[in-house]
């Protein structure tokens, strides 16, 4: 028996074959449908997917054999690795040097042997797709084609195992990633309240005290540092209820009657004035996680209560059941909102210098909450708005 002699290229081939993360994982249906289809086409008893690992061959699927591995030494697969040609063929290997005393030949029984090399992307030859017959055998051309290009697709399976890999990777260095940027935004958004807390009552106790002994100017700056402080403060609670997100996403839903749902709304802001409510529902029950669709919709009413500059505003908040999914539509009869301005008022932090009915710039965290709470419960949400007019959002959240 002749040992198949190692690749020129061995070290850096078998990193290759270490990368595919294939070595001794369990059998696959994608794999086990190939050898089963090549033993049919070639009317041979046994075909492999060999993945030639250092000392053994792993047989990545084994039709026709009860083990899923052999030493290397007595592969015919060492030997097809080395091969110049697509395809190894041994038409009767108790008649080639090579084979003739080999085990599976002498006790096995194993005449003949075809295998097509699997080949990466980069060049390396990882193993073979091959066949094995008890009795002397010569493979048609089209049987040959077959085997040489379902070797290709073998391949083509392993490069979409790899990416998998790869994709799974990255989702793991992304999340680890967005648990270390919301524990650093907690961290910060907490150290930085405590001062500016302090700051604002300094500034306010600072006002009182010196009232009718500072000048103008002196008094405007103080009621600039309240402001900014004031505004900075809601900044920070936004950034902190943008990550605290994916905890209501976590909580489970449950059914509520929507007369329950939109009186608990009209509370909320019950004591703005010159505001009216309607609510047009003909569903009694709705099935949802609340707590994400309560932070949804006071998002979306305080927005359309804040930009409206009219004398008296106007929510209409519409629910109804469309196929699988619940439709919401919010409408005001606000500011509404430049056309130009429409396609990124989901960015976070985008604000498009926009001012509410009190001159105070948003912090364009509120509307990307909501987005993303929407997507991530595998809803959708859009906007339409007219500037003098008024602005829609609509938003669909799936019935489960």
């Amino acid at each position: 028996m002749k040992k198949p002699d190692n690749p020129a290229n061995e070290a850096e081939r078998q990193k290759e074959v270490e990368k595919y993360q294939l070595l001794d994982t369990l059998p696959e249906e994608s794999y086990d449908t190939i050898t089963a289809l090549m033993a049919y086409i070639c009317e041979v008893p046994i075909s492999l997917v060999s993945i030639l690992d250092g000392e053994r061959n792993f047989l990545k699927s084994h039709h026709g054999v009860p083990f899923n591995e052999d030493p290397r030494e007595r592969s015919f697969c060492g030997h097809a690795i080395l091969a110049e040609d697509e395809i190894m063929i041994v038409s009767d290997a108790s008649a080639d040097e090579r084979f003739h005393d080999n085990p599976l030949v002498a006790e096995m029984g194993v005449r003949f042997y075809a295998g097509a090399p699997l080949i990466s992307p980069d060049g390396y030859k990882l193993g073979t797709l091959c066949v094995f017959d008890t009795k002397p055998k010569v493979l048609t051309e089209k049987q040959i084609k077959a085997l040489v290009d379902m070797s290709k697709h073998v391949m083509l399976l392993m490069e979409k195992h790899y990416t998998n890999i790869k994709l799974k990777k990255a989702k793991d260095e992304l999340k680890q990633r967005y648990k270390d940027l919301e524990k650093f935004a907690a961290m910060v958004s907490h150290d930085l309240k405590s001062p500016l807390s302090r700051i604002t009552g300094l500034a306010d106790l600072l006002s009182h005290s010196l009232d009718g002994k500072i000048d103008d100017e002196t008094s405007q700056c103080i009621q600039l540092i309240m402001k900014s402080s004031d505004s900075l403060a809601k900044y920070i609670d936004g950034i902190l209820k943008f990550y605290n997100s994916e905890e209501l996403l976590r909580n489970s839903n449950r059914q509520t009657t929507t007369t329950e749902l939109f009186e608990e709304i009209e509370g909320v802001f019950s004591p703005e004035r010159n505001l009216e409510f309607h609510f047009d529902c003909a569903l009694q029950t709705i099935q949802v996680n609340t707590g994400v669709l309560m932070q949804i919709m006071l998002n979306l009413i305080t927005n359309g209560i804040k930009y409206n500059s009219k004398k008296e505003r106007r929510i209409n908040v519409r629910l109804k059941e469309v196929g699988k999914a619940y439709k919401f539509e919010i409408e005001d009869n606000g500011d509404g909102i430049e056309p130009k301005d429409i396609t990124n008022v989901f960015e976070l932090f985008e604000t498009n210098n926009k001012v509410d009915r009190f001159g105070k710039k948003g912090t364009g965290i509120g509307l990307s909450t909501v987005k993303r709470l929407i997507e991530n419960l595998s809803g959708e949400i859009t906007i339409e708005s007219t500037p003098g007019v008024g602005t829609t959002v609509q938003f669909t959240l799936p019935i489960v």
